[in-house]
């Protein structure tokens, strides 16, 4: 079958760490203060766990040993995010059919692109790490490395699901929609956001 869209997850920094008892994606654990927690709990189902039960007091745990605290980014910093990844979508053109920037991670439904779906979150991250910087409102401003460079605000990679069919698409999309309400927020809506047509 061939892929329509994708369906993205792009986490920020602290989010949902590589030996989160609840399970990962990773299959390792890169940073040292957090391979005390234990190793890398690489799951292998597509649906979420994220309200699955675990030992919370080992997940904060590992979170206070991270070298800098998990960012949470502000209204304004999602704004500003979302605009940037709307301008990236439309530099290089492809579709979001759906966008979502809540505190600790962006969800996104893009249409079909040129480059792989790796390599497209990576410019996102890049084209959102830009524009923050440039606002003033890197989450890390006054954090910087020998090298004058700023610690990213992302986690590394990203989530992605493919889509084949078209209710896989508007599923992604309602999904994608109605995740604010989850944290008691109000859904978002951007000028940028491509309807999704057949």
């Amino acid at each position: 079958m061939r892929v329509i869209a994708f369906h993205v997850i792009i986490t920020a920094y602290g989010f949902w760490l590589p030996n989160d008892p609840r399970g990962s994606w990773s299959r390792w654990v890169r940073a040292w203060e957090l391979a005390k927690f234990g190793p890398a709990t690489k799951v292998s189902t597509h649906r979420s766990l994220a309200r699955k039960s675990h030992d919370i007091q080992q997940r904060l745990a590992a979170k206070r040993a991270m070298v800098r605290e998990a960012v949470l980014f502000s209204g304004e910093q999602a704004r500003t995010i979302a605009q940037a990844f709307g301008r990236r979508a439309a530099a290089s053109g492809y579709a979001i059919h759906a966008c979502t920037v809540l505190p600790a991670h962006a969800h996104l439904v893009l249409g079909p692109m040129r480059t792989k779906i790796q390599k497209t979150i990576e410019l996102l991250k890049a084209a959102a790490t830009t524009a923050l910087i440039e606002a003033d409102r890197h989450p890390f401003q006054n954090v910087f490395y020998r090298n004058g460079r700023r610690p990213t605000p992302w986690a590394r990679g990203g989530w992605n699901r493919f889509c084949f069919t078209a209710e896989d698409v508007r599923r992604s999309i309602r999904y994608v929609q109605d995740n604010p309400l989850k944290e008691g927020l109000r859904r978002q809506a951007w000028s940028f956001v491509t309807p999704y047509e057949i």
